[in-house]
């Protein structure tokens, strides 16, 4: 009692101190549950949603739950195309009821759904504390269970609250779950093929709740003949550290896809299993967030640039707050390839110590794959390895080294929200920048967009999915369709990765920072990125002194470019500038050519011009370096922010922007008055002088002089041309002074 004492002071006095040094991530916008958009499945017979699989070659998403697999529509999950019900027998219930289970626990609860093929799905569930596994089959709009259900002890658990994993690979069926009734033997198991189990000691698995299961081809292009590996995340009882209370720990274990178990000794036992400690911390605290909640893997086109996120909490006190962790392969690996091994060695008085072991380690390396270099020493398989590399690691399964996360800190600490499921997708941006979007539930029902901007973890937004508080139990990503589906106890919700129809205005879309989005002028409205043209934004850099090539192409072939500089139109004969086809070039660039540059495609039909910009540049030069961005957007009102489509936006450029938006604004509309005011004084005096030289008669004499200058016309041809001319001629100049006074 004395040392839990001691540990709970130690987190009390820790908790002020974490609460003043860790930045909190605050939701930029919170959207409540009345005006998020979402799609929802929500039927009778619909309870304790228990897992969901998503199909994105048959547009379908299997649910899970108890006693019913649905099968629904991945465009629109409200849309149930299928059901099928599987029950536990009367007499299985009774067995359980007797064995002291809950009546309600005691039914069938859907926790595994693997895709086989586009026509089968392999189910399983807890069956009454009796677990089963049987093929489902798909036929279009039907589906039917096989009826040759197995028994699966170590595929599905017991317990349909019991956390588990599990992975079908290959025609080979990975899980790590309960091995009995009790839940007291936890189990990795491989089965179907070649079965090969962990061993039942506390060294391989100490009590472990299991949270994720993935493969991680590694065999890919490898120079070492490398294996495949199949990574597995718990939370565990630590069994290397001495304390008066129960450590949490997480951990990263390893297992080989081409173990066969060993020949005399670890037979039908992995020979390949090791196991790391999974490190999420605020280093200058020492404070461990120990309890890992689930994980996400990031899978790129090179193995070797995937990444693992992980979701954690803490152990002890009610700090509240949850982290995310990322991992990198090539420090998994390190970790696993070159760390040192940690085993038991027995102390006086019979203690046992967890010690780094300091001596020789057997070869080839214990608990690796078969490679190159163990099969040129003649050890083609596992069951070819030799007694003493089997019992080194059979007695040495725990690396000494951490996994520590990239940065070697937390991506994101979020206070006053459970964390409870993570999916992560990768998004190029504007800016041509990458960047993890990354979408995380909360025991509350709402759903966190946070992602990384500017070197700061930032949330775009927080939904709430439910119209009462529930946890996100399940969270699916199809990046394909850019949708989420999210799965609670009693419902199924659908929704778009982007929320870009949230942001009504221009800055709204910009300061959002959403990488999904982008402001269009063509629709005025904050749509997705995917949906802008090449000529919507655009980005460059250049130097005060240098000079600047502006892009811009006409619509058609029948219209010509016009440009305009601050809403003033670019004259062909200011040296400052060279209007050639295709853009514009600016030399010799200043200060006081900083602004906005518009392109208008400019194209006449039946004597009407018709102006489209086409593109919209907006330079700016730092006040500190002498460098400028130069960004093109279409926002229709000359508004600076056209800038923010970049979403690494800076707060210096924001500022800026808005700035350059009231002078150019104010420039604009004093200029358009002086433009007005001189034209009006013009065509005063032009009247006035065409009058006073007789070009303009009285309204009465017009009549007398109309017959005349018919007669005139018939007999003098090149009058007619002329006059056709001088109409031309004040066609033109009425279509120039409508188009300076746009």
């Amino acid at each position: 009692m004395g040392g839990t004492a001691v540990v709970l002071c130690l987190i009390l006095q820790l908790t002020q101190e974490v609460k003043a040094s860790v930045g909190n991530c605050i939701p930029r916008k919170t959207v409540k549950y009345q005006t998020v958009s979402v799609e929802m499945f929500v039927k009778e017979g619909l309870s304790n949603v228990s897992t969901l699989l998503v199909d994105e070659e048959t547009d379908t998403l299997f649910v899970g739950g108890r006693d019913v697999i649905s099968a629904l529509d991945l465009n629109n999950v409200s849309r149930e195309i299928a059901r099928e019900h599987w029950f536990a027998t009367q007499e299985r219930q009774l067995e359980c009821i007797r064995r002291g289970k809950d009546k309600i626990r005691c039914q069938n609860y859907i926790l595994l759904l693997h895709k086989i093929n586009d026509s089968n799905v392999y189910v399983c569930g807890t069956n009454a504390y009796h677990p089963l596994c049987d093929h489902m089959v798909i036929q279009r709009t039907k589906m039917h269970l096989q009826g040759r259900a197995e028994e699966s002890r170590g595929k599905c658990p017991f317990e349909p609250t019991l956390k588990y994993a599990s992975v079908f690979v290959d025609g080979a069926f990975y899980s790590a779950t309960s091995n009995n009734f009790l839940g007291t033997e936890p189990i990795i198991l491989r089965s179907m093929q070649n079965p090969v189990r962990t061993e039942f000691k506390t060294s391989w698995l100490n009590e472990p709740s299991f949270v994720g299961m993935e493969i991680v081809p590694e065999s890919e292009f490898s120079p070492d003949g490398d294996d495949d590996k199949i990574y597995v995340f718990f939370t565990e009882t630590a069994v290397e550290f001495e304390f008066y209370d129960k450590i949490l720990v997480s951990r990263i274990a390893r297992i080989c896809k081409g173990d066969l178990g060993g020949k005399r000794l670890l037979q039908r036992r992995w020979t390949s299993f090791l196991k790391a400690r999974l490190s999420c911390s605020i280093p200058e605290l020492n404070f461990h967030f120990n309890i890992i909640q689930d994980v996400f893997f990031l899978r790129r086109g090179k193995w070797q640039d995937s990444i693992f996120y992980g979701i954690f909490s803490q152990q002890w006190g009610r700090l509240d707050i949850s982290a995310v962790c990322a991992y990198s392969m090539a420090s998994i690996q390190e970790a696993f390839s070159k760390g040192s091994y940690r085993g038991p060695v027995t102390v006086e008085h019979s203690h046992v110590r967890w010690m780094v072991f300091r001596g020789e380690v057997p070869v080839p390396r214990p608990g690796a794959c078969i490679d190159n270099f163990a099969r040129s020493m003649g050890y083609n398989t596992s069951s070819d390895l030799p007694d003493k590399v089997l019992q080194f690691a059979r007695d040495h399964p725990l690396m000494d080294s951490s996994v520590n996360p990239i940065g070697d800190r937390p991506a994101l600490l979020k206070r006053s929200s459970n964390y409870t499921r993570i999916v992560v997708d990768r998004v190029t941006g504007l800016d041509k920048q990458t960047y993890d979007v990354m979408f995380l539930g909360t025991d509350d029902g709402y759903l966190h967009k946070a992602f990384n901007c500017d070197g700061e973890m930032f949330i775009v937004e927080e939904l709430q999915l439910f119209l009462s508080p529930e946890p996100v139990q399940f969270l699916q990503l199809s990046a394909k369709k850019g949708m989420l589906y999210v799965g609670s106890m009693s419902a199924v919700v659908q929704l778009q990765v982007s929320g870009c129809h949230r942001y009504k205005y221009c800055l709204d879309c910009i300061l959002a920072r959403d990488p999904y989005c982008a402001w269009s002028q063509a629709s005025h409205a904050c749509v997705l990125l995917s949906d802008q043209t090449e000529n919507d934004v655009r980005k460059y850099l250049f130097t005060l002194g240098n000079n600047v090539h502006l892009k811009c192409v006409p619509l058609s072939n029948l219209a010509r470019v016009v440009w305009k500089f601050n809403g003033s139109r670019i004259q062909d004969k200011d040296s400052k500038y060279l209007l050639y086809d295709g853009g514009i070039a600016i030399f010799n660039v200043t200060v006081a050519e900083t602004g906005f540059y518009d392109c208008l495609s400019v194209e006449k039909s039946k004597a009407k011009e018709f102006f489209i910009t086409v593109a919209r540049y907006a330079l700016y030069a730092h006040q500190n370096t002498e460098k400028a961005n130069v960004n093109a957007a279409t926002d229709d009102n000359n508004e600076a922010e056209a800038v923010g489509f970049q979403s690494s936006l800076s707060t210096y450029l924001l500022k800026d922007a808005t700035k350059q938006k009231s002078v150019g604004s104010q420039k604009e509309n004093l200029l358009l008055k002086l433009l007005s005011a001189g034209f009006a004084l013009l065509f005063f005096f032009l009247f006035i002088w065409n009058f006073y030289k007789g070009h303009i008669s009285l309204p009465w004499k017009i009549r007398e002089a109309s017959s005349k200058d018919t007669n005139a016309d018939l007999e003098n041809p090149e009058l007619t041309t002329g006059r056709s001319g001088a109409v031309r001629e004040s066609s033109a100049i009425q279509t120039n002074m409508s188009f300076l006074n746009e």
